[in-house]
């Protein structure tokens, strides 16, 4: 029997269609995998911004990723935007039940545009509930700082803040530079029983388009991670596939504030392959 890889999204909807559920489902058809999807929330935004965010009930959350894993029975799981803490438990809850090979959370509490998009409960129930259950989690340095209560400033920082963060019991975690001053990005990777971390850098690229990067880059790495590659291969090729969006992206004029990236610069087929391999 022939399939497809499939990769899960769980997070919450953009109208704008350049982040959350929509940037997840562009990155992981462009990537060659089958995308499926459980939304967390509905958001009113654009590219200037949040105006507005509505939860989806937390049993609906729970019956659409049961929808999906008893069915499809995806080998990747990428979470978003997560607003309350019962969404949180019944997140929690599925994974626990289902066990996904492949957990990837992108902790996403602060937009592009600096709007704030989860409640201060949810992050003790993002700490203790979610974290453990996860392969890898992606926070930003904002995102770094609510985890760990420490000033960010440095790569050195950075790999201190990953290894407080692997505290909480994920398997990795993928602390991104982007915010740091200077000319080039330098994200980190901390891996659980690995004394090494691995760093990636790249030259930043002057953009006004990077709405939706956070969003992409989990959905890319998850995508990457259900197509057979090993951890640091996934979030390097992750990180390329990012690279090239933003920098094909860069002049094309998308609304007035935060555009999106190029999702389709370099498209693939969809990867199929036999059940029994």
């Amino acid at each position: 029997m022939k399939k497809y890889h499939t990769v899960l999204t769980i997070a919450g909807s953009d109208c704008s269609g350049g982040a959350g559920i929509q940037a997840d489902i562009k990155t992981i058809s462009a990537l060659g995998c089958y995308a499926a999807s459980a939304i967390t929330a509905v958001t009113v935004q654009n590219t200037c911004g949040v105006s507005a965010i509505h939860p989806i009930p937390a049993e609906y959350v729970k019956s659409q990723i049961e929808a999906v894993m008893t069915d499809i029975k995806p080998e990747a799981v990428k979470i978003g935007m997560i607003n309350d803490v019962e969404i949180v438990r019944a997140i929690a809850s599925s994974i626990k039940t289902y066990r996904p090979k492949f957990v990837v959370f992108d902790p996403v509490m602060v937009s592009t545009s600096g709007c704030k998009l989860i409640e201060d409960k949810a992050i003790e129930a993002i700490k203790n509930e979610l974290i453990p259950l996860s392969t890898i989690i992606t926070p930003n340095l904002k995102e770094a700082i609510v985890l760990t209560g420490d000033n960010i400033s440095h790569a050195g920082s950075m790999i201190e803040a990953g290894r407080k963060i692997l505290n909480y019991g994920c398997h990795s975690v993928l602390v991104k530079g982007g915010h740091l001053d200077g000319d080039d990005m330098c994200d980190v990777l901390c891996i659980n029983g690995d004394s090494n971390p691995y760093t990636f850098t790249a030259r930043k690229i002057d953009s006004h388009n990077t709405h939706g990067t956070g969003c992409t880059l989990s959905s890319a790495i998850a995508t990457n991670l259900a197509l057979g590659y090993t951890l640091q291969e996934a979030v390097n090729r992750a990180k390329e596939y990012v690279y090239k969006g933003i920098l094909t992206g860069k002049d094309i004029h998308i609304g007035n504030g935060h555009g999106p990236l190029n999702h389709f610069h370099t498209p693939v087929p969809m990867h199929i392959f036999a059940e029994n391999e």
